[in-house]
């Protein structure tokens, strides 16, 4: 089967290159052309581990390919829109790019497509997306048939290879019969696989990605709070998540307290959902309440650095390290990373930065450009801690879990050491060599 997919950032890219993988034969399309040159070359504009090997093996036996003209996407029997829909300021989504590109579809088909959402829309898009084909196709004095199909992505960056190929669920939202049969196809190796899918209508499937999201985002909020609780009370929050994943009903997964929830989706589909609530009379009370939350988390962080380093909270002459810049470890993604605001708070307290990520130092430099007059990048973990008051470890890349604490306790000229994610929680010689903060502790 020939199929299309129109960009090429994370989900696209990433579900190109496992469709690819399933044997079917792909063009993705993106009209950055320096990204489809650096596709073409064989290198990722994301990191995410395992793609570069498959993305190879796939190019090499010639079902997968990289193009900028849409043209070349419209051959397809199936063509998935994975264009961005990025933040308004009001927290809705903006699904300008996603109805421009099935405009261009339409423009260009002269026969029967199924038309794939795969980009996070919300509620509603699907019918929107119909309507754009239909008027563009009545505008050009076309009469072809077409499907839209909504199929969202539950894809988890650094582990997002693994989720292509072996998901917990599939989604797909159409009441057409045609369509469902064709989607059967796409995911054959998958549906063989008695992988457990599940077919809604167009509205149901937009829903079920922002109501999963959301429910995550919350239990995550939740136990940050516990954590905080937890500080002032003399409780341990992480024997208290232990306890509370060995009930089957909660389960252990994302109960682990930090400085919040970042990343492309978790703040963006919250926002979205609380808006498209708004739009039709609802209030999500308590999704809301975990976006203050984070918010909340983030300040907490920032608060608990500056005053226990200074009864003022004044940090002029004094150097944080920072350990970590992405928001989650093996990704080069900083959107909306807590490290941004950690950062930001602490600059403002007067303090100059040194700050290592394993591979989201690029990014980050474009995010705080602004503040970049006092931040030094440092080449590893080792030269962040040189001359630093105090360490602040913000993503628990593996690597820091290994730290060389002798080593890293003569590069600094302070004792303090901030764990935002309890990676050495319990760890008797580091309390032992440095003034230790955890979370939740």
């Amino acid at each position: 089967m020939n199929i299309g997919v129109i960009g090429t950032g994370y989900v696209g890219l990433v579900q190109g290159v496992i469709l690819a993988e399933f044997g079917m034969n792909i063009v993705c399309m993106d009209i950055s052309k320096d990204k489809i040159d650096m596709l073409n070359r064989g290198e990722l504009p994301i990191f995410e581990p395992g793609l570069k090997e498959l993305l190879d093996k796939n190019v090499a036996a010639n079902r997968l390919r990289f193009t900028t003209n849409i043209k070349d996407t419209i051959n397809s029997d199936v063509i998935f829109i994975a264009v961005g829909t990025p933040p308004k300021d009001d927290g809705s989504a903006n699904v300008k790019y996603v109805l421009d590109t099935a405009k261009n579809i339409a423009t260009h088909m002269d026969k029967y497509k199924v038309i794939v959402n795969k980009s996070t829309v919300p509620v509603g898009t699907g019918r929107q997306v119909t309507g754009i084909v239909q008027q563009t196709l009545d505008a050009c004095g076309k009469e072809t048939d077409f499907d839209v199909v909504s199929n969202p992505e539950f894809l988890r960056e650094d582990k997002a290879v693994r989720d292509c190929l072996t998901p917990d669920r599939i989604i797909i939202g159409t009441t057409s019969e045609k369509a469902r049969k064709i989607m059967q196809r796409v995911y054959s190796v998958l549906y063989l696989n008695k992988t457990p899918f599940l077919f809604t209508n167009l509205e149901t499937a937009e829903m079920i990605k922002y109501a999963s999201n959301a429910f995550l985002a919350v239990k995550i909020s939740f136990i940050n709070e516990m954590a905080l609780l937890a500080e002032k009370t003399g409780a341990d929050i992480q024997q208290i998540a232990q306890a509370m994943g060995m009930d089957g009903r909660i389960s252990p997964k994302f109960l682990h307290a930090g400085p919040g929830f970042g990343g492309s989706c978790f703040p963006k589909d919250t926002r979205a959902i609380v808006d498209t609530a708004r739009q039709h009379g609802e209030e999500m009370m308590v999704i809301d309440a975990a976006i203050r939350a984070n918010e909340k988390q983030k300040q907490k962080m920032i608060h608990k650095i500056r005053f226990t380093l200074s009864e003022s909270g004044d940090l002029s002459d004094m150097t944080i390290g920072i350990l970590g810049l992405s928001f989650k470890p093996d990704t080069d993604d900083i959107r909306d990373a807590p490290s941004l605001d950690i950062i930001g708070g602490l600059v403002d307290a007067g303090a100059h930065i040194r700050a290592y990520c394993p591979e989201g130092i690029e990014a980050a430099k474009g995010h705080l450009v602004h503040i970049g007059h006092v931040i030094t990048y440092a080449a590893n973990e080792y030269q962040a801690a040189e001359g630093a008051d105090a360490l602040v470890l913000v993503t628990e890349w593996n690597q820091f879990r290994g730290l060389d604490l002798q080593r890293i306790k003569q590069n600094m000229r302070g004792r303090f050491f901030f764990d935002l994610r309890n990676v050495f929680a319990g760890r008797p010689e580091l309390v032992a060599e440095f003034n230790y903060f955890g979370v939740g502790r």
